[in-house]
């Protein structure tokens, strides 16, 4: 049993099987969700559940696993961003595959990045994941691994489903994650905290706004219209705009959540005053924020394709990109669309998802 993935009600019925009483369930919630987060740095053993007399400790040991994860390299930045690449699986889990998340420092706190599948099927041209395909899905379990190990150092007050793989490609085990770091008698997080990012899986958005939860839904445009989303995300071709915005609308109707549109600023593809009008009267009336990313391209570690595009900070801009990227988000703001540029962290320690592991598999591990 992946006793990691497990919620009370299934850890009650465990319990029940082995023939221990029902309140030993929610023992062993509050053992792996509050307080082996808080203690363990990621060095688990049920050994070590010392809320629990040791026959039952010894019954976990014959029936239960916790993926092992294992970091494989840490990277720090000057500006307090930590890259890991984690080695996850073994013996009595699933397969070992290599994943990244990432721990990001700001003035609000601490955020952890982290990776809901090893590899990407989605194909986009701009993501380094997705170079390999996919490996295979992460277990919830090994999702709250990823944040665990990063709360040992510090209070993670935002978790960040950005990292390697499509959260919604994963839907069960991604929203079980949430239900498990959300529950109050485990790591406790306010569901506000939560931003879960996608390339715009049109059903499974349906199907996450039904659920009403209050998590923010970062959605992956990087285009106003079908031609230039498609050239770009290859999923486009299967959800074209229009029904991805009927889509989204339904999602903020239903939550009266806002969502954010993620747009990666491409120059010569989607970054003309043209194009910030046509987003603009795409977005009008719906309840959203537009996070422009701009980027440059460049080549990194086992592309076969050439160059692709990679975030640059908006600090380290050239002025007439500045000036480009700023004349964009005056035009989205300007008919009332409301419009950042994101600031890019980490970027020495190859903080955007799948940059290190492709470094890795190809035995360069500057991931450059």
């Amino acid at each position: 049993m992946d006793i990691l993935s497990a919620n009370i009600e299934e850890l009650q019925l465990f319990m029940k099987e082995i023939g221990q009483p029902a309140y030993r369930a929610v023992q062993i919630f509050e053992w792996l969700h509050k307080r082996f987060p808080s203690t363990a740095g990621g060095a688990f053993s049920f050994a070590g559940m010392n809320n629990l007399p040791a026959g039952l400790r010894v019954e976990l040991e014959k029936h239960c696993y916790i993926t092992p994860v294992s970091v494989e390299e840490e990277l720090r930045a000057k500006d307090g961003t930590v890259k890991y690449l984690l080695s996850v699986g073994g013996e009595k889990a699933p397969p070992c595959v290599l994943i990244e998340s990432v721990l990001m420092e700001y003035t609000h706190g601490h955020s952890v990045c982290i990776s809901t599948q090893a590899g990407c099927r989605m194909g986009c041209v701009f993501c380094a994941t997705g170079h390999s395909g996919l490996l295979r899905n992460l277990s919830a379990g090994e999702m709250c691994m990823q944040m665990y190990m990063a709360n040992t150092a510090v209070n993670i007050r935002n978790v960040v489903l950005m990292g390697c793989g499509e959260p919604l490609d994963n839907f069960d085990q991604t929203l079980r994650f949430i239900e498990l770091i959300t529950h109050p008698q485990g790591a406790g997080l306010s569901q506000r905290h939560i931003t879960l990012s996608t390339c715009g899986l049109v059903p499974q958005m349906r199907e996450l706004a039904k659920r009403k939860l209050q998590i923010t839904l970062a959605v992956s445009l990087h285009g106003p219209d079908d031609a230039t989303r498609q050239a770009l995300m290859p999923i486009a071709k299967a959800y074209p705009i229009k029904e991805l915005l009927a889509a989204c609308r339904e999602y903020a109707s239903t939550t009266r959540r806002r969502i954010t549109f993620e747009y990666a600023l491409t120059q010569g593809i989607n970054d003309s005053p043209a194009q910030a009008r046509a987003l603009a009267n795409l977005l009008k009336g719906l309840l959203c924020h537009v996070n422009l990313i701009p980027v440059n391209p460049v080549a990194w570690a086992g592309s076969s394709q050439g160059e692709r595009p990679a975030p640059v900070s908006p600090t380290n801009l050239s002025p007439t990109k500045k000036r480009e990227a700023t004349a964009f988000a005056a035009i989205l703001q300007e008919a009332n669309i409301p419009a950042t540029i994101r600031r890019t962290i980490g970027a020495e320690v190859n903080a955007a998802c799948g940059q290190l592991r492709a470094g890795f598999d190809t035995g360069d591990k500057s991931g450059q």
